[in-house]
């Protein structure tokens, strides 16, 4: 009797902690969702002004894709237009235009593809700085570039680069050099339009990477110098492999735009004699579909160009999950 007692004891707690768990267990995601709002909600509400935001003005223009298949001139509405079907596509395919664009855009996104690692480098070092008055002084330096406009950005090209009142042409010349056009030879254009872009923003995209920097375990770094690890040894062993996550998070999204190179940057720098290596995509839309009034024609390069950052996302995400178990999705 006493067995059969513990046995039903035994059984009827089994019982009661299960149906204490069991709502636990097989709470839905809305529930837990909804929890978690509800737990959080002052964060959530800084949220709404980004999600607005990008409703606005990155998904409601979505519906005008549409026009890369219309004869629209503005007069009509969209439903109103004629349906082309594909031809503003087979006529930017056609276009003697065509490759220049393609080699000019890939060309200048694969250049700044490959400065990608100096960010990571910078936040490494910034990490290693033990004075933290230094190390703020630093970091203002290098974030400020962030906050110069691109008009004022050409303008400080100009200045330091003309070829004839330009400090770089000065010092050339003073060292038996002969003065250089940067501004205007084809060839100098794109080292120009990258590393500008890098000194602009090299602080800013590093505040990632230091964040993440921020998370490790202070305690792994005093076991490697126990075990007389080197600076370089735990940055190589403990610092990066803490940020890769994050380093392949970043890269998914830089190759997401590889077809992306902003026009407004390039539309400041270009001219009538560096025009072959600064027709881009983006200022070939601006040209060909705004000022020209071929709306059609200039959604469809647009549409067509996005299609590609897609596909290129999808690659590299789905090739990163693979090798990293690290993908956006």
């Amino acid at each position: 009797m006493d067995q059969i007692s513990t046995k039903q004891k035994k059984k009827a707690c089994k019982a009661v902690q299960g149906e204490r768990l069991e709502p636990a267990v097989n709470k839905t995601f809305g529930h837990r969702l909804a929890q978690c709002i509800k737990r959080y909600y002052w964060l959530y509400i800084f949220i709404i002004p980004m999600l607005v935001w990008y409703i606005i003005f990155h998904y409601v223009p979505m519906g005008g894709i549409v026009i890369a298949f219309k004869r629209y001139n503005g007069i009509k509405s969209v439903w109103d237009s004629k349906w082309v079907g594909m031809k503003w596509f087979i006529k930017f395919f056609e276009s003697p235009y065509f490759w220049r664009l393609i080699r000019n855009t890939l060309s200048i996104s694969l250049y700044t593809l490959a400065t990608f690692p100096l960010p990571i480098i910078v936040a490494l070092f910034f990490n290693e700085l033990r004075s933290a008055k230094f190390k703020k002084f630093a970091q203002t330096i290098m974030y400020a570039p962030h906050f110069v406009s691109v008009v004022v950005l050409i303008s400080m090209l100009s200045l330091f680069f003309s070829a004839q009142y330009g400090m770089v042409n000065h010092v050339i010349k003073a060292l038996g050099g002969e003065a250089y056009s940067f501004l205007i030879e084809e060839d100098a254009f794109i080292h120009m339009y990258v590393w500008s872009g890098v000194w602009q923003g090299l602080g800013w995209n590093c505040i990632i990477y230091i964040a993440a920097l921020s998370s490790v375990d202070p305690g792994l770094h005093e076991a490697a110098k126990l075990d007389g690890a080197s600076r370089l040894q735990r940055i190589w062993h403990i610092n990066l492999p803490t940020i890769l996550p994050t380093v392949v998070i970043t890269f998914i999204m830089k190759v997401g735009q590889i077809m992306t190179v902003g026009a407004d940057k390039v539309l400041l720098m270009r001219n009538d004699l560096n025009v072959a290596k600064a027709e881009v995509i983006s200022t070939y839309v601006y040209y060909n579909g705004l000022l020209s009034g071929d709306y059609g024609y200039g959604a469809a390069v647009g549409l067509f160009t996005n299609v590609i950052n897609l596909i290129m996302l999808l690659i590299v995400n789905y090739v990163s999950g693979k090798l990293s178990d690290t993908s956006l999705f």
